[in-house]
């Protein structure tokens, strides 16, 4: 699999440097020989230079043609009329075809939907208001029986990180998974587009970002944009029993729809993938098949039961979804034992709903319960009300301890919601919940670490570690 410099000619014509040569038509690119990084430039690769708050890989151009790339592209409306000119006879002098586009970003997601049109193996495209990475994980461990699986890593869900992602991929893949964040209405549907997914799978719809788009039924509409790209005979997986995600898909995807329910939530007669938890939630029963849950927490298990049901679909037999080996990125489902303290490492990011159902998982824990919570960001107008209600949940399981790490607004909210606990503490950064913590926590304690990312509250374990025995990681 390679793209021949003829196919970028047919995708934004001829280049400013004038009609490719017969010898450049020929010239093949390799995926990892597109590139975005001047840093990682190296001869006969192609060099796409884009623009972010921090950087602007245009003004490496220069430097990408004395390092060898063989074709360049450039935002036309990026330079002056003389810097322009300059440029093109650089290019033209080197020999090395330069398009003018009018975007470098969409211009690159376009290199990779030009990529994905020659995998063979299904795309697998997965957005949601909470549990989007661990759904993916998931996903690729159920459908690693088949073979190798390319998926998104870290925070790749983005304009930058989904074109990456394909163009990680190879014919020898047996599926690709590729996960898909959205900060506003419309960036969905870019990325479904250029990923042109079979199977697309929303995890749920709730608040996070609700601050952008004003309400959870546009959060509905923008989550639903994953089918824009959608192939005409691929599929959508959701959670039966949502009638606001079941009014937005139904507007906006007309193909087949793919439910899946635990027993015992009510929904199972919409339910096309039942799955039954054992009492411990250790085991999910489903489709004639026994699968142990490698994860804690109802809401993980219905994580699970989507991917098996994408795995399902996709044609994998049930007998072959076990055993399921997950690796998720820190801060997410994360066990440490702190001087015999089990903490809820779940610091990566937050949403009114994770933060319940992480509440929810902490209740079911033996031994005495602390959580330190931190704030949730993007929530808008609904953020002093989101915030108290977590509080209120943390009330009403009468939490043994409560730190609230927020000095503003949404800490106050959440201090008298929460008012009543027998251990309550706020306090303005995770520095500082150090302090009531090592006074409470004694060993058999569990400890829960909940907050957005912006909040950086993994901080506060080394403080932690520090007067306790080392911690490790719990298999």
């Amino acid at each position: 699999m390679t793209l021949r410099l003829a196919q970028l000619q047919e995708l934004w014509g001829s280049p400013t440097t004038g009609s490719l040569s017969a010898a450049q038509a020929a010239i093949t690119l390799a995926p990892n020989a597109i590139c975005t990084d001047s840093r990682h430039l190296g001869p006969g690769q192609l060099f796409v230079p884009l623009v972010g708050e921090r950087f602007d890989g245009h003004t490496f151009l220069p430097a990408a043609l004395e390092q060898g790339a063989v074709a360049l592209l450039a935002k036309a409306a990026h330079f002056d009329v003389a810097t322009q000119a300059a440029l093109i006879g650089e290019a033209t002098k080197a020999g090395v075809p330069l398009w003018l586009v009018p975007d470098t970003l969409l211009a690159y997601q376009q290199l990779a939907g030009l990529w994905r049109q020659q995998l063979p193996a299904p795309v697998v495209a997965v957005t949601g208001s909470a549990g989007k990475t661990t759904t993916r994980e998931l996903i690729r461990a159920a459908l690693a029986p088949l073979g190798a699986v390319t998926a998104s890593s870290g925070n790749n869900n983005n304009d930058i990180g989904v074109p990456l992602t394909l163009l990680k991929a190879s014919s020898n893949d047996a599926a690709v998974v590729v996960e898909m964040g959205m900060r506003g209405l419309g960036e969905i549907e870019r990325l479904s587009c250029c990923t042109r997914p079979d199977v697309a799978v929303i995890t749920n719809i709730g608040t996070a970002h609700i601050g952008r788009l004003g309400s959870r039924e546009a959060i509905a509409t923008a989550k639903c944009e994953i089918t824009a790209g959608l192939r005409p005979d691929g599929l959508v997986v959701i959670p039966a029993g949502d009638p606001l995600l079941d009014a937005a898909l139904a507007r906006a995807w007309q193909g087949r729809v793919v439910r899946i329910a635990l027993e015992g939530e009510g929904h199972e007669a919409q339910a096309d993938w039942l799955g039954r938890l054992n009492a411990s939630g250790e085991t999910l029963a489903v489709a004639g098949v026994v699968v142990d849950v490698p994860l804690e927490g109802i809401h993980h298990a219905r994580n699970l039961l989507l991917a098996l049901a994408v795995a399902g679909e996709l044609g994998l037999d049930p007998h072959r979804w076990q055993p399921l080996q997950v690796d998720l990125p820190g801060g997410r489902s994360r066990r440490l034992d702190l001087g015999g303290v089990l903490v809820l490492d779940e610091t990566y990011n937050a949403s009114p709903e994770a933060v319940l159902a992480s509440l929810d998982l902490l209740a079911r824990q033996p031994g005495r319960r602390f959580a330190v919570l931190g704030t949730m960001l993007e929530l808008g107008e609904q953020s002093r009300a989101l915030h108290r209600q977590v509080a209120e949940r943390a009330r009403q399981l009468d939490l043994d301890g409560l730190v609230i790490v927020d000095g503003g607004e949404e800490g106050a909210a959440m201090l008298a919601a929460a008012s009543g606990l027998t251990r309550l503490e706020r306090v303005a950064t995770p520095e500082a919940a150090a302090a009531p913590l090592q006074g409470w926590l004694a060993p058999g304690d569990v400890l829960l670490l909940k907050a957005s990312r912006g909040v950086a509250l993994e901080r506060l374990i080394a403080l932690l570690q520090q007067d306790r025995q080392p911690m490790a990681d719990q298999p």
